[in-house]
């Protein structure tokens, strides 16, 4: 397929047709008129040799080939976006710009917090919009990362993307304090004894990958999407829950819960900021790319951070 040969706004017109899933009002979303937008719509279904959109009764719906053109149609859009406000100078203390950031609820709460404060400060024309991280995230990478600025995320769950190290962080384990069952120290056996909180998602899957690996398979009572609930799900119960050691830190006395060491050499936690290489030379995201790794540094101290990844790699 030659990109020359095509309309580029078709792509516009397509995305408000499978969105809107009617001619007029995806018209009048991008601000075509009625008969304008029907054109639009022949010529797709021409160039697909599908309806794409199909009227079933009052109404019209996706056909197969819409379905599955409804979200690449959305990535394609926010990409050549996202391409186009792409900028050679960037002054952050007169710009107005909005990075969105995938986290987890541990990344705004370790990392997120500061890095907004030192925005606030240094950029105050910019905004920073954390949102949750699907859970398919291993599945889709690239068209994730195509639609927004960067992904807060640990070592081994992703690879193959440009990325900028932040901090170290280590696993500990949270018990309640009341917790007759477990002494100063946690073993094995309470580990395969006793029942876990854990979180949904696959931040963890490294450290949940070294302990199966001791053979224990946890026997899991409750689990949650947000790590910063783990340790009131923990409180004045049995429950053991694996956490980040910057964020056990953080909620210390908030929460009836003790911190133990794990009984094993845990394997540590490697944060970094990761993107689509689309965003390398922008200068918007060269400045986020270098104020995360500052804040980064700010917070956790150098000894946080690996000396021989400091620099951006792609």
């Amino acid at each position: 397929m030659n990109l020359a040969s095509l309309d580029l706004n078709l792509v516009v017109a397509l995305r408000a047709l499978l969105e809107e899933r009617n001619v007029t009002r995806a018209g009048r979303r991008i601000g075509l008129s009625q008969p304008a937008m029907s054109a639009a719509l022949a010529r797709l279904r021409r160039h697909f040799d599908d309806d794409l959109l199909s009227r079933v009764g009052g109404r019209y719906e996706l056909t197969a080939l819409g379905l599955a053109l409804l979200d690449r149609t959305a990535t394609a859009c926010d990409l050549l976006e996202r391409v186009f406000t792409s900028q050679a100078v960037f002054d952050p203390a007169h710009e107005e710009h909005e990075f969105t950031l995938l986290a987890s609820d541990y990344a705004v709460a370790v990392f997120g917090a500061e890095l907004a404060r030192v925005v606030h400060t240094e950029a105050p024309g910019i905004r920073l919009r954390f949102k949750q991280p699907p859970t398919d995230i291993t599945e889709n990478t690239g068209a994730l990362l195509s639609t927004a600025d960067g992904l807060l995320l640990p070592h081994g769950i992703i690879g193959d993307f440009p990325a900028v190290e932040l901090y170290r962080d280590r696993w500990v384990y949270l018990v309640a304090d009341d917790n007759p069952e477990v002494g100063e120290q946690l073993t094995l056996d309470d580990l395969a004894r006793l029942p876990w909180v854990t979180y949904q998602r696959t931040y963890d899957a490294p450290a949940a990958r070294q302990i199966a690996m001791l053979g224990i398979e946890p026997r899991v009572e409750v689990s949650v999407d947000s790590f910063q609930l783990m340790p009131l799900l923990v409180a004045g119960t049995r429950r053991v829950a694996l956490i980040q050691g910057h964020l056990a830190d953080r909620l210390d006395g908030l929460v009836p819960v003790r911190v133990v060491e794990p009984p094993y050499d845990a394997v540590p936690l490697r944060e970094a900021l990761w993107w689509h290489p689309v965003h390398t030379h922008d200068a918007a995201h060269i400045w986020l790319r270098e104020t995360a790794a500052r804040v980064a540094e700010s917070i956790h101290g150098k000894d946080d951070r690996d000396p021989g990844d400091r620099s951006d790699r792609g």
